[in-house]
């Protein structure tokens, strides 16, 4: 069961058709195929996983968007297509072509993209043999059904939308996402597509990507696993006619709607993790260097014991000691202050006179849980996301092929 409430509510993108259908890649028959249809001169930005296994998708998804604009996306869910060898990339050519034959246009105008299983082969008449079908029902309305077509272990879809006034225009910015575990992104969530009606050109349209996406799907994690499959991708259709151009005030108000937006649906991750019953964040200041804050909060926001005390409300500060100890940094732990929520656990490395088991206990019986760590070394300051570790993280990574 997820983490608080999640909302539906989205607008449709002028300039974006999307389809979804059951093709028999998943067992239980749900919907694992969906495609989106862009406006022919959109411009497409991505990220993809750094990981040594990417999957093919991955692989000549990114040959693909070197060379041309993408006009389709083809995603499918219950099967990764990775680790198994040069014929994946084979079944996710195949797959390309058949799109392009289909909609007359160049396999390289399709990018293809899968989540599932690693290590069998993509079934791909199941993918092609649905193509005609998938094709029929796209609409500028189903962004919805996208978002629960690329699902696998999620509970629910994640979907978000924004809409902002630039020079008196109104642009929208709808994401969806999905990832439940395998989930400490090496660049952005397992799959996540978002598109904007705006004018942008592709080299600000990958900058603002970058940036958005280093605020977000970066600075979350379920297990410390990276996933094979990871991409995220940013398509700008034009519709609208708005131009927003790199470093103009235009650009920095689509930002912040982007970074907002990200946020909500690695936020949405978090809460749909597998088994979690919590909501942790894991603030850190006062750091020397960004990457001195990030190794504390990740070693805390990836600590099995600090978690799994979490999960049982143990009010064991310890563990949370126990994991800033072992980050490779080199912070003095004298000067180091810790708090929950509001409350004071740690004053210049020693416990706080003032804190008692009641008080924390208290504190970690709530769904959504802050840990603040103040190194009092510097100004540099940042938030990773977590979720606690279940039984049921457990069960569900334990009976996932069975």
């Amino acid at each position: 069961m997820a983490v608080g409430e999640s909302s539906l509510e989205h607008h449709s993108v002028p300039g974006v058709r999307l389809a979804s259908l059951a093709c028999g890649i998943k067992a239980d028959k749900t919907n694992d195929l969906v495609m989106f249809e862009f406006e022919k001169g959109s411009t497409t930005a991505g990220v993809f996983t750094k990981s040594l296994f990417a999957a093919a998708p991955v692989e000549l998804g990114k040959k693909h968007l070197a060379k041309t604009s993408p006009e389709y996306f083809l995603i499918n869910s219950g099967n990764a297509n990775a680790g198994v060898g040069d014929v994946g990339l084979d079944d996710a050519s195949a797959c390309c072509l058949a799109v392009s034959q289909l909609a007359g246009v160049h396999p390289e105008a399709v990018i293809p993209f899968s989540t599932g299983v690693i290590g069998e082969r993509l079934p791909v008449e199941n993918v092609t043999n649905a193509l005609d079908p998938l094709i029929a029902e796209l609409s500028e309305d189903n962004w919805l059904l996208a978002a629960e077509g690329i699902m696998t272990t999620d509970t629910r879809p994640k979907i978000t939308s924004r809409q902002i006034s630039i020079d008196s225009k109104c642009i929208t910015l709808t994401g969806i996402a999905k990832g439940s575990g395998m989930i400490q992104p090496n660049m952005a969530t397992m799959l996540s597509y978002i598109a904007t009606d705006a004018v942008i050109e592709t080299t600000t349209l990958q900058s603002l990507l970058n940036e958005a996406v280093d605020a977000s799907f970066n600075r979350i994690t379920v297990d410390s696993d990276t996933s094979t499959n990871d991409s995220c991708m940013l398509t700008a259709t034009g519709v609208s006619g708005l131009v927003i151009e790199a470093d103009s005030s235009a650009a920095t108000s689509f930002l912040e709607a982007l970074t907002s937006l990200c946020k909500e649906l690695a936020h949405g991750i978090i809460r749909d993790a597998e088994g979690a019953t919590k909501f942790i964040s894991v603030r850190v200041k006062g750091g020397s260097t960004q990457k001195e804050c990030l190794e504390v909060a990740y070693s805390v926001a990836n600590s099995p014991l600090m978690k799994t005390a979490l999960f049982a409300s143990d009010a064991n500060w310890g563990r949370i000691v126990m994991a800033i100890g072992k980050a490779d940094v080199d912070i003095d732990v004298k000067k180091l202050d810790v708090f929950l929520g509001d409350v004071r656990l740690m004053t210049q490395g020693n416990k706080d006179p003032h804190y008692s088991e009641a008080i924390g206990a208290e504190i970690f019986a709530k769904q959504e849980i802050d840990i603040v760590i103040n190194i009092n070394a510097g100004d540099f300051d940042e938030t990773v996301w977590t979720s606690d570790l279940s039984h049921e993280y457990v069960r569900i990574n334990a009976e996932y092929r069975t």
